[in-house]
């Protein structure tokens, strides 16, 4: 059975945080879990320490009821949070104990069930199909069986704020039928997501005032309010969340659970994590969105890859004097860290902590600043970007380093070289791209390059599926026999941004290629109105980054690296 020590389940009086990732969350098109999906979700979530977690709708859908069975049988075991399962009241004129939806609420042996209920007498009305006096007996009726049964319950009450606003006493007489069958809370929806903060904080505050029951908040994103929504009516009394990772839901998406953990730890000093678990919130945001196969968010709140990223010259000159100056926060607080942005609006103090970040000191070389400075602006003025190549970006300024220092580093055209290949282990002679259209329809590409490698001149040929393909495995061919570790590079991930709107033959096209070892992953950049030639700067530049690497541990010379 699930497993939940009691350290580490919430006291009846306790602020809630409850995830409905695994059920409401799932509703986002494009999100499909599978059953150990689920499992893991809840396992992570449960690492990181959130209070509850809605597994599913036992009964209702075949996956749920699996999970919940796995859960029970000893493949869940939590830690921090409570299981919950979700579920609707009795039928109309049905016996709750006749009702096979609340014998399964029951048959998932969840500690915890949420109901959903109708609270707005329009939808009483015409979707139920009966009358308020039935709808509120459904309410207590299940409500009643299911803390007889030791269920711990919680009332979702549906549309509820366009129910009180059309209908306040209809609204109000379901929360009462739920907390008077024995209910812990009801938690308000705005189910169809139209609200907006300051007239959502108004009827929280009102409900509480006229009830005193404990009142929880749902809000889906549909005006791109819900975390908004959340904290204000968490500043009007409610006292229980309920929010999906990164806000995944459907239509606009759900409350997103990072942002309001980020804002209740952060700004509203509520604890709602285990002691030194917010720094966990990114690497959870990131871990869940693998699981649902979905890309991260990079400018998602607290937790996104750019949300601490400074790009203007004007904030990276205070950010030198004091990190706090231009963030709300201290990334670290979250999981996340501060980066500094290089583009054609960088200065002196942009460049000088992109240097300190990728572990460079440019502090005592202004004319390696300033080269730097002048070189980066020539660049992007023809298209170039560093913004995601720091890869390149590092070359560039140890080229500007060795030129300060008296290094022979030759000066190339901006327009037809980055000038960050300073630490290439070879120099290329020339390269030849053929096509070759086979009779069988297969279209090959054949790459022959010459290269000088240790004053020996190379030549080497081989076909690919493209021609960057080719040419990276005829610089392979060339190159690894007289330099075997560069064998250690994998190229990843390949992007083509073609960077004018003029027509397509003209275009001037930016290339982006990721690699990795066994250790580390970089970016480098290359640009040029041909997408091979693109294509081969940074090439060069993943192979020269390489190098750059070993040379630290003095298995490479470098020109001007003294």
């Amino acid at each position: 059975m699930t497993r939940t020590s009691p350290a580490g389940t919430p006291s009846a009086d306790a602020f809630h945080v409850y995830d409905t990732t695994l059920r409401d969350g799932a509703q986002r098109e494009g999100i499909s879990y599978s059953v150990s999906d689920k499992l893991a979700v809840a396992s992570t979530l449960d690492a990181l320490g959130v209070g509850f977690i809605e597994g599913g709708w036992p009964g209702a859908l075949p996956k749920d009821t699996e999970f919940f069975q796995r859960a029970a049988e000893g493949e869940l075991e939590l830690r921090h949070s409570v299981l919950t399962a979700f579920g609707s009241t009795r039928r109309p004129g049905a016996s709750v104990r006749e009702d096979a939806q609340v014998a399964a609420l029951l048959e998932s042996r969840a500690p915890v069930v949420t109901l959903v209920a109708k609270s707005d007498s329009r939808h009483i009305e015409h979707a139920l199909r009966t009358d308020v006096a039935e709808n509120c007996a459904m309410v207590a009726d299940t409500v009643r069986h299911l803390v007889e049964h030791g269920r711990r319950v919680f009332l979702d009450a549906e549309h509820f704020f366009d129910g009180y606003a059309h209908d306040p006493d209809t609204a109000l007489r379901v929360l009462e039928s739920a907390v008077h069958a024995g209910a812990d809370l009801v938690c308000l929806c705005d189910t169809n997501g139209g609200q907006l903060p300051t007239g959502l904080a108004r009827t929280v505050e009102e409900v509480v005032r006229r009830t005193g029951f404990r009142v929880g908040i749902h809000c889906q994103d549909d005006t791109g309010c819900a975390v908004a929504n959340t904290l204000a009516a968490v500043q009007a009394g409610a006292s229980h969340v309920q929010c999906t990772a990164n806000g995944y839901g459907e239509r606009a998406g759900n409350a997103d659970l990072f942002s309001v953990i980020g804002n209740l730890e952060t700004k509203l000093d509520i604890p709602v994590l285990p002691e030194g678990n917010l720094a966990e919130l990114s690497r959870v945001s990131h871990a869940l969105a693998e699981i649902a196969n979905l890309a991260p968010d990079t400018h998602q709140a607290y937790v996104g890859t750019s949300t601490f990223a400074h790009k203007a010259g004007l904030h990276a000159s205070a950010i030198k004097v004091d990190p706090e100056l231009y963030n709300h926060i201290d990334p670290e607080r979250v999981g996340n860290g501060m980066r500094v942005l290089v583009t054609e609006m960088a200065g002196r103090a942009s460049l000088e902590l992109k240097a300190a970040e990728l572990g460079l000191d440019l502090s005592g070389s202004p004319d390696a600043v300033t080269g730097a400075v002048r070189r980066v602006k020539e660049l992007e003025a023809h298209g170039w970007s560093f913004e995601g190549a720091d890869a390149s970006l590092e070359l560039l300024l140890r080229r500007e380093l060795a030129i300060a220092g008296g290094g022979d580093v030759r000066e190339g055209k901006p327009e037809t070289s980055v000038g960050a290949s300073f630490g290439a282990p070879f120099e290329l002679e020339s390269y030849r791209v053929s096509l070759d259209h086979r009779p069988d329809g297969q279209v090959v590409s054949e790459v022959t390059v010459k290269l000088h490698v240790d004053g020996e001149r190379v030549i080497a040929t081989a076909e690919g599926n493209g021609p960057v393909n080719a040419l990276d495995a005829a610089l392979r061919a060339g190159l690894v026999p007289r330099l075997p570790w560069l064998d250690e590079v994998e190229l990843v991930d390949y992007k083509v941004r073609i960077l004018t709107d003029t027509s397509g033959t003209d275009a001037v096209t930016r290339v982006l290629v990721e690699s990795r070892d066994d250790s580390l992953e970089w970016t480098t950049v290359g640009v040029h109105g041909n997408i091979v030639e693109a294509s081969w700067y940074a090439l060069r530049d993943a192979f020269a980054h390489k190098a750059i690497r070993r040379a630290g541990i003095g298995e490479v010379s470098l020109p001007g690296s003294g």
